[in-house]
């Protein structure tokens, strides 16, 4: 199959015709239809984040058709559409047994292999590596049974793969990691894939306002569009002022979708008493960031983590497909440039320069 491979980190990447094996016990072979370009493998493509396994396969977002199963399998069959989820599922550790599965403890991350500690990639004798459990920049590819979510025939497969992080990502982090109420007040640091579906969940919830901060005016505009009520372009004005301006005593909710410390500052600074701050974006390797505690301890401010938008994938997944259905969730409108899976490097370019809100690479 036609793969597109990281060789070394800073390096571009390079379409190989790579050896893929057949799909082990509860494993399914899944072509793909369409990958997602994400900003976490832009990081482990550059270099921003450390210790990425090589050769690797990239891709984390994706959705395609099953082609064959592995011994074992229950609950899927050829021919079915499915959802590329990169946070596999045991169903028995003590996470999936409390209802938060995606931090499910069979989970290998970083290590480039599939929950049994291996990989089904090679090339010329070389085992190569599996991106986010998954591998999406491939023409084909073998994943665990929990990663392939199946859904209504019914949705196009190119929109579905957004789905499988971006969507997820963003909406799960209001409705599942925050559980935003109508009406309460959030503000969204980064508008690019996953700050977009961030605005898209406080639109569904009703929250009001909710404010979209960043740093390149054409962005702003794309929230707008999607739900945003309030802009605020950063590099012209202090984002905390203008925030507490238009919220009075400061925001409800505070969520950080980009993967820098500067926003994470503004974010808590930016908070009301009582308030929530959501950090979502992942910094590079090493990143740290002095906190004020005393504000945190006289208002009852909180800061916590989403990761994957504490996703219950069998259950999110098909849920958000059935919202875009409905006509309530737009996916779409996320999509501006299409590429070639020969086109990754382009793809990576445009990501970050800020050029896109979604990139779809399509087989």
């Amino acid at each position: 199959m036609r793969a597109s491979v990281l060789f070394e980190q800073g390096k571009p990447l390079s379409v190989e015709d790579v050896e893929l094996e057949a799909p082990r016990v509860g494993e399914v072979l899944v072509r793909m239809t369409a990958s997602g370009v994400c900003h976490s493998c832009l990081h482990a493509a550059d270099g921003s984040w450390q210790g990425v396994p090589v050769p690797i396969v990239l891709g984390d977002e994706g959705a395609g058709v099953v082609e064959a199963l592995g011994p074992g399998v229950a609950g899927l069959a050829p021919g079915d559409h499915v959802i590329l989820s990169w946070a596999p599922t045991c169903g028995r550790c003590h996470f999936c047994v409390i209802g938060r599965p995606n931090l499910c403890e069979r989970r290998q991350p970083g290590r480039g292999v599939l929950p049994d500690g291996t990989t089904r990639m090679a090339l010329n004798g070389q085992a190569v590596y599996s991106y986010g459990h998954v591998a999406t920049y491939a023409s084909r590819t073998v994943v665990h049974e929990s990663c392939a979510i199946r859904i209504d025939p019914a949705m196009p497969l190119d929109r579905a793969a957004l789905i499988g992080c971006s969507v997820m990502t963003g909406v799960g982090a209001v409705i599942n990691t925050a559980a935003v109420p109508p009406g309460a007040s959030m503000v969204v640091f980064g508008v690019g894939g996953v700050g977009l579906n961030v605005i898209q969940g406080g639109a569904l919830v009703a929250a009001h306002p909710i404010i979209a901060v960043d740093v390149v005016a054409s962005k702003l505009e794309h929230a707008r569009a999607l739900g945003a009520t309030h802009l605020v372009d950063a590099s012209r004005e202090d984002p905390v002022a203008a925030i507490r301006r238009l919220t009075g005593r400061g925001a409800d909710f505070t969520f950080v979708a980009v993967g820098a410390t500067r926003p994470v500052s503004q974010a808590i600074d930016a908070l009301s008493p009582a308030g929530t701050c959501v950090l979502i974006g992942v910094p590079e390797s090493g990143a740290t960031l002095p906190l004020d505690m005393r504000p945190l301890v006289t208002g009852e401010r909180v800061v916590r983590g989403s990761s994957y938008g504490s996703a219950r994938t069998r259950e999110d997944l098909p849920r958000l497909v059935s919202l875009y259905l409905a006509g309530k969730l737009r996916i779409d409108e996320l999509i501006n440039r299409r590429y070639g899976l020969d086109e990754a490097n382009e793809a990576f370019r445009a990501l970050a320069a800020g050029e896109l809100a979604r990139g779809l690479i399509v087989f």
